[in-house]
């Protein structure tokens, strides 16, 4: 697991969002096992205290699940999988629209440009996949 980290933010709030970037992108599945927190924090080098913070809040969104003392696994939950994908979704969408906001193009043209740019970032990537 690599996590590129900012010094903006709280570490354990950068690793509550790779997990959510990694469920919705369908790279963590619904009732896989994650690692231990001993075990992310020395991936990730961080403070094993930030891994469990991360843990714990990754719990209280119900992102993850732990049963007694087995391995906590990503939630199976389809309304909570569907809501992680809708709130990045708008994130990416608020930052994307407040970037171009100042240009004031027509939107059948930002659309446009948007879907284009789209499917060749797709056409890319499985390209990339069969190299």
């Amino acid at each position: 697991m690599k996590v590129n980290f900012n010094k903006r933010d709280p570490l354990y709030e950068q690793v509550v969002r790779h997990f959510k970037e990694e469920i919705a992108a369908g790279n963590l599945i619904p009732g896989q096992e994650v690692p231990s927190r001993r075990e992310l924090a020395s991936q990730l080098t961080i403070n094993p205290n930030t891994a469990q913070r991360a843990y714990k809040e990754m719990e209280e969104q119900k992102l993850i699940y732990t049963e007694s003392n087995l391995p906590s696994k990503i939630t199976e939950d389809p309304c909570i999988l569907e809501k992680v994908q809708n709130e990045l979704l708008e994130e990416a969408v608020s930052s994307f629209i407040s970037a171009i906001r100042p240009i004031q193009l027509p939107l059948d043209k930002v659309i446009g440009l948007l879907k284009e740019k789209y499917e060749d970032s797709v056409l890319e990537e499985k390209e990339e996949k069969n190299d």
